[in-house]
């Protein structure tokens, strides 16, 4: 924990903790520990037969917690707890075991406790769909833990805010959700799109980390993206407002976003982005036909369609053919253009034959995270490393070389040198790739 006239440089660590309370998501409940999250050999709870562990160790550490859901567990089974309601019901039990009284520090002296975080009750109030959520958590946490352990409406509210807007999504090496936590003081931390920390996670420890040399250890300054970054201002907004009930007002929300919406220049020796409202390329005057316009509406409202088609599984053949309408029509930097890739990119990943699509996609795809993820951000230092990886099955040693060392300069600061990302396969990757490439 870095004292309060401390530089914090670059990659260095800002703050660690364990979580006041945490589920795994129930769809990684037969692959994960439900203790440590991790993957691997696992046994089930004898007793519940409803989760997992990897071994005794991780089954003792988590009974204290476990021992008052296992028989509910058991009883309601094979029906699955919903994993908000299993949250709640944890930090319900945790409160009744003294929990609140549980600090966690953010500074050497300063900490917060369970009651400190906000729990936007009045916008909780006035917010329909979270009250309706909040209604069915409360007929499934009666029915799991009985009349006798829930505390009353006012109370139940007050702990249903806290966790929606102060939960952090638990994310694995490869920055995919899999589980829920809160962890008191690192709810200290306010958002913004244009973050100066990160958050990462090795098993459910929570790490945070400085993405630029910061001067002094000020928390009204240390800020984190609550939200995925790949958004326009509006759409970032307007998921602010309904998820945390509050605007963001950083430097990215009040400039200009002149790519997010472009046209691609019909001069194909010009790279400048054209706004569908103008008559012309404010860069280099070529004149936009007013079939291009048209054909603009068109292929965004094509590739919109798809692309919310896409939101669970992205499909290859359908990438192809949203790109396909693109060419000439969408700047390179376009965010509907940029998410295509990504859901291209994905597609070819997840079909493991597909390899040199996999390399276009994704080499392709690199401008555009650099656009709207950032320079020093752990999904581009992914992008990287996935990208080698690609590189370096296809037999481009060299070339998986150059893209591996560029991943090591951003995972070396969002996640650090130790992490398993780092060990299992960063580094692995990177002698592989060395030593290919000098035969």
């Amino acid at each position: 924990m870095k004292g309060k006239n401390s530089q914090i440089s670059k990659g260095s660590v800002i703050l660690t903790a364990t979580p006041f309370a945490f589920v795994l998501m129930s769809k990684y409940r037969d692959d994960r520990c439900d203790n440590c999250l991790q993957s691997g050999k696992l046994l089930k709870c004898s007793a519940c037969q409803s989760i997992y562990y990897c071994d005794r160790h991780c089954q003792k550490e988590s009974w204290g917690i476990h021992k008052f859901e296992c028989a509910n567990l058991k009883r309601i089974s094979p029906r699955i707890i919903p994993d908000a309601a299993r949250l709640m019901a944890r930090v319900i039990i945790k409160l009744n075991k003294g929990g609140a009284d549980e600090q966690g520090f953010y500074t050497e002296t300063k900490f917060r406790k369970f009651k400190d975080l906000m729990s936007h009750y009045s916008d909780l109030k006035q917010d329909v769909k979270r009250m309706e959520h909040f209604t069915s958590l409360c007929g499934v946490l009666f029915e799991v833990l009985g009349e006798t352990l829930l505390p009353n409406s006012a109370e139940l509210m007050g702990i249903y805010g806290r966790l929606c807007v102060n939960s952090f999504n638990i994310l694995d090496s490869e920055m995919n959700s899999i589980g829920t936590g809160v962890y008191l003081g690192p709810s200290i931390m306010d958002h913004s799109c244009k973050p100066n920390a990160v958050a990462v996670f090795e098993g459910t420890k929570i790490t945070i980390r400085a993405l630029e040399d910061i001067p002094r250890l000020d928390w009204s300054e240390i800020r984190i993206s609550y939200i995925d970054l790949l958004n326009s201002t509006e759409e970032r907004q307007n998921e602010l407002q309904a998820g945390y009930y509050f605007r963001c007002n950083c430097e990215r929300c009040t400039s200009p976003e002149p790519f997010v919406t472009a046209i691609a220049c019909p001069n194909l020796s010009c790279d400048a982005p054209c706004s569908p409202s103008e008559e012309s390329c404010s860069a280099c005057g070529e004149k936009l036909p007013g079939t291009l316009k048209d054909l603009f509406k068109e292929v965004t409202e094509f590739t919109l369609h798809h692309l919310q088609s896409m939101k669970t599984v992205a499909y290859l053949d359908v990438s192809k053919a949203c790109l396909k309408k693109q060419e000439g029509v969408l700047h390179s930097l376009n965010l509907q253009h940029v998410r295509t890739l990504d859901a291209a990119f994905e597609a070819a990943v997840n079909l493991g034959i597909c390899w040199e699509d996999a390399e276009h996609y994704g080499t392709k795809l690199i401008p555009g995270y650099l656009l709207y993820y950032g320079a020093m951000h752990p999904l581009t230092g992914l992008l990287y490393l996935k990208l080698g990886k690609i590189q370096l099955y296809l037999g481009k040693s060299s070339r998986a070389v150059d893209t591996l060392k560029k991943a090591a300069a951003i995972i070396s600061v969002t996640h650090g040198d130790q992490h398993s990302l780092v060990r299992e396969q960063l580094r692995p990757l990177t002698y592989q790739a060395v030593s290919e490439s000098s035969k």
